[in-house]
C-alpha cells in the first residue's frame, strides 16, 4: 500500500469495546461466519492469542516461518492475534516494557527482533493483525495515557458496542452468506504481492482527510488527541482493504470516502470512551457550617439545644458561637444543669432566617370557615310521657359553690 511515496502493509486492527455481555463475542461470530467460507483454511491456521511478550510475539512469527517454509505457498508470516479477554493480556504484559516496542514495528510492517538461548530470531516482514475485547473501564484502566502517546495503542482502532442481538436463539439463525466474491478477491489478493496506489480523483480527499487530523488533533486535550493522530494512515489501510475487496489496486475516491467515514467513527468512539463526549457534572455543593447550623435550629422552630444541634452539624459549642447571627441563651427553667439554647438573630445583615419560599398562595386573604356551617339540624327526640323527666326547678345546691 502506497499513500505517500512510502509502501506500507494494509494491517488494520481493531478493538471492540463495550460492557459484559454486550455481544462482543456474538459479533465476533458473526464476523467469522461470514468470511470463513472464503478464508477458513487461514483462520484455522493463522489465529493465535495469549501473546504476553514481546519475545513470545516474534518466536511465534518465527515458529510459523520456519513451519511454512517448505509448503508450496512458501513462508508465511501472517497471523491473526485475537483476544477476547485483552484486559488479561494488558495485566501481564505491563511487566514487559518491549512488548509495546514490538507491537508498533509490527503495526508499521518494520523488522522485529529476538534473542534466545538457541539464537536470534529475526522477522524482517511481520504481517500481524490484531482483534480484541474489552470493557469502557479496563480500557481507562490498562490503555494509558502514556503508552497511547508513544504509539502503542492508538494504532488500534476502537469501536464502541451498545448490543447486539442474540444471534445463538433457535430464532434467530445466521443465514447462509454467498462468499464467493470474497473468495476470489482473497485469491486475487495472495496470488502475489500487489501495491495499492491512490487514483488521482481521491488525492483532493485525501489532502482533506490529513487536514481533518490534524484539527481534530488540536482542538482536542493531548491525552484524547493521541488517539486522533493516526486517522490518516487508518484512512488509506481501511481503503486499501476496500479496493483489494473489489480486487483492484486504486484506491479510487469513493473507496477513501468509505474508509474516511468508517475511521471518524471510530475517533468518535475514542473521544467518547476517554470521556470527551460526556458532559462534565458540575461538583456537588457542600453547604457551610453556617448554613447547616441555621437549617437546623429552623427546623427546630427557631431555637435548639445543644443535643439537638451540635451532633448533626458536626462542630463545637466554641465553633458554633463564633458564627454571626446565632445567640447563645442559658435556660434555667428546668432542674440540673441550666440547657443551652442557640437562636437564630433575624435582625444581622447578609443571615436572614432560612425559611420556605413565599408563593402565590401566601398572599391570599385567609378564610375562616366555621364547622357549624356543616353540621346538620339535630332531629328533636320525642317525649316519653310515662318517663319521669328532669326538673326545671333552680338548683338548690347552687349556692353552696
Amino acid at each position: 500500500m502506497s499513500g505517500r511515496g512510502s509502501a506500507r502493509p494494509a494491517l488494520v486492527w481493531s478493538a471492540l469495546v463495550g460492557g459484559t455481555g454486550k455481544g462482543k463475542g456474538t459479533a465476533l461470530r458473526a464476523a467469522r461466519h461470514i468470511v470463513s467460507p472464503a478464508i477458513g483454511r487461514f483462520l484455522d491456521a493463522n489465529t493465535t492469542s495469549g501473546i504476553t511478550s514481546g519475545a513470545s510475539l516474534v518466536n511465534y512469527l518465527a515458529e510459523q516461518a520456519e513451519a511454512t517454509q517448505e509448503t508450496e505457498a512458501g513462508r508465511d508470516v501472517r497471523a491473526l492475534a485475537v483476544e477476547e479477554e485483552w484486559s488479561e493480556v494488558l495485566r501481564r504484559v505491563r511487566r514487559d516494557p518491549s512488548f509495546t516496542a514490538r507491537l508498533r514495528s509490527a503495526w508499521d510492517g518494520a523488522p522485529i527482533r529476538n534473542t534466545t538461548k538457541e539464537g536470534a530470531q529475526a522477522i524482517e516482514d511481520p504481517a500481524l493483525v490484531m482483534h480484541t475485547h474489552i470493557t469502557p473501564s479496563d480500557w481507562t484502566k490498562y490503555v494509558g495515557d502514556t503508552e497511547a502517546a508513544g504509539g502503542s495503542y492508538n494504532r488500534i482502532m476502537p469501536f464502541t458496542l451498545r448490543s447486539v442481538p442474540m444471534l445463538d436463539d433457535d430464532s434467530t439463525t445466521l443465514p447462509q452468506v454467498d462468499g464467493w466474491d470474497l473468495t476470489d478477491a482473497y485469491a486475487w489478493a495472495t496470488t502475489r504481492n500487489r501495491v495499492i496506489s491512490l487514483a488521482d480523483d481521491a488525492r483532493q480527499l485525501w489532502h482533506t482527510v490529513r487536514r481533518y487530523a490534524r484539527i481534530i488533533s488540536e482542538t482536542l486535550p493531548e491525552t484524547q488527541a493521541v488517539y486522533v493522530e493516526r486517522t490518516a494512515e487508518q484512512t488509506i489501510r481501511v481503503a486499501a482493504c476496500l479496493a483489494a475487496s473489489e480486487q483492484s489496486e486504486t484506491i479510487t475516491h469513493a473507496r477513501l470516502s468509505a474508509a474516511f467515514s468508517l475511521v471518524r467513527h471510530s475517533v468518535r468512539c475514542a473521544v467518547g470512551i476517554t470521556g470527551g463526549t460526556d458532559t462534565a457534572k458540575p461538583a456537588r455543593r457542600t453547604p457551610t457550617l453556617a448554613e447547616k447550623v441555621r437549617a437546623r435550629i429552623e427546623m427546630h422552630g427557631g431555637k435548639a439545644r445543644s443535643s439537638e444541634l451540635l451532633p448533626f452539624v458536626g462542630a463545637t459549642a466554641e465553633q458554633v458561637k463564633a458564627l454571626p447571627g446565632i445567640t447563645v441563651t442559658l435556660d434555667r427553667s428546668g432542674l440540673g444543669r441550666p440547657a443551652t439554647v442557640y437562636t437564630l438573630t433575624d435582625d444581622t445583615p447578609g443571615h436572614a432566617p432560612i425559611s420556605r419560599p413565599r408563593t402565590r398562595h401566601d398572599d391570599a386573604p385567609t378564610t375562616v370557615v366555621r364547622i357549624d356551617t356543616y353540621r346538620t339540624t339535630p332531629t328533636p327526640v320525642p317525649v316519653n310521657p310515662l318517663r319521669p323527666q328532669p326538673s326545671t326547678a333552680a338548683n338548690p345546691f347552687l349556692s353552696l359553690l
